[in-house]
């Protein structure tokens, strides 16, 4: 039987639905709107389970992402849920989330998607305010994405997490307040709040190239990220990760927290990344050379690499201080046999001194001040290690 080991950690599983009633302007994660391949990729993501080799890892994570996962009815969902328990070893108090938009849901849907199996729901409402939905091309309203939300907690569910976008280009600190209170008011166990980016190849960003308008600059954004830190901790809510904030410890996405640990996980479906220390590998990113493999009896891999201990020490780095725990040294320490103070003495010293990070109890963490520049804090530690 598989048990959890500091060596042997369990694992997460993500399954990629990439499919969407509209491909959203800023969004460059691989989906698609042709809905007439949803039965074909289905039997194919089935069978992708039959195929693919998770050794002797245990998981206590099923993430269904998108895309638009919710496009699927709940007997489908469930008996995704059901291949996979069949498939993998799946400990008994496995966090099950499934992420659904607004408008693509009601009560009785979700209940039925509680009963076959989904413990956690993560809601993309992004915003509450109708000018904001538009420009960031959702296809649901604020009322609807009230609805969900209450039909969310009718339905039965005591994990519920609500996504926000925000840095929206004119965006001020009372509009995000806005938004933050009447999320607040749901009393949702986790929230998280996301910064808006123009990823290479995007609508948003082709449409910001052309002057159609102004982002943000940087200290405007930082500005907003900590208005939503002070407003959601005078009410409450714990940040755990740069972007994402709990009712409590019991909340924290345990899928989520697997990326940042440096934990392995296992991904499914078009575009989705597998991690089993040291290698990573990837899925194919379009749908034709995903069903083609797999339909040919071979597993869909695009591309695969082996880190090098000096690659996962720079993971470990900027995944580590996105935590607000920090880097925990130690474990750095057992893993890469190296001294994480001596390592970056000389790094660290400059960044304690301009009060960028916090060395205390093992951890190496950002300051308030820090997270406001934490890529540039990540680069000066990886660009001064002696590994």
């Amino acid at each position: 039987m598989n048990s959890q080991t500091p060596n042997h950690p369990w694992a997460g599983l993500y399954l990629h639905i990439p499919f969407c009633v509209k491909k959203c302007p800023y969004c460059d994660f691989f989906s698609t709107t042709d809905l007439s391949l949803k039965a074909r990729f289905l039997d194919t993501l089935f069978k992708e389970t039959a195929l693919v080799q998770a050794g002797d890892l245990s998981f206590d994570t099923i993430y269904l992402g998108g895309g638009t996962p919710s496009l699927y009815n709940p007997s489908e969902i469930g008996g995704l849920i059901d291949s996979i328990h069949r498939r993998f070893s799946i400990q008994p108090d496995t966090e099950i989330t499934l992420e659904v938009n607004p408008g693509t849901v009601n009560r009785h849907r979700l209940e039925a998607y509680r009963k076959a199996g989904v413990n956690r729901i993560n809601i993309g409402v992004q915003s509450f305010q109708q000018d904001q939905l538009e420009f960031l091309g959702r296809i649901h309203s604020n009322e609807e994405a009230v609805e969900t939300i209450h039909a969310a907690r009718q339905s039965g569910f005591i994990n519920i997490g609500i996504d926000f976008i925000y840095g929206l280009p004119g965006q001020t600190a009372s509009s995000l307040i806005l938004d933050l209170k009447k999320a607040v008011s749901f009393d949702p166990e986790h929230l998280s709040c996301y910064l808006l980016t123009y990823e290479p190849g995007t609508r948003l960003t082709h449409s910001m190239n052309a002057g159609q308008f102004s982002p943000l600059s940087d200290e405007q954004t930082g500005n907003l990220l900590e208005t939503t830190v002070a407003y959601l901790d005078a009410n409450g809510y714990m940040q755990y990760e740069i972007s994402n904030f709990a009712k409590s410890s019991e909340f924290i996405s345990r899928h989520n927290r697997k990326y940042w640990d440096f934990t392995p996980y296992l991904g499914l479906g078009p575009s989705a990344h597998s991690f089993f220390p040291p290698e990573r590998r990837w899925n194919h990113s379009s749908l034709p050379p995903y069903l083609a493999d797999i339909e040919n009896g071979k597993p869909p891999v695009a591309g695969r690499e082996a880190l090098t201990r000096q690659q996962q020490i720079m993971e470990a780095i900027y995944l580590g201080l996105r935590k607000t725990e920090g880097i925990n040294t130690e474990k750095f320490e057992r893993f890469f046999s190296s001294d994480f103070l001596n390592m970056f003495k000389d790094a660290l010293e400059t960044l304690t001194d301009d009060a960028l990070i916090v060395l205390d109890s093992n951890h190496c963490r950002l300051s308030r001040k820090g997270m406001r520049f934490m890529d540039s804090v990540a680069k000066v530690l990886v660009n001064a290690g002696a590994f």
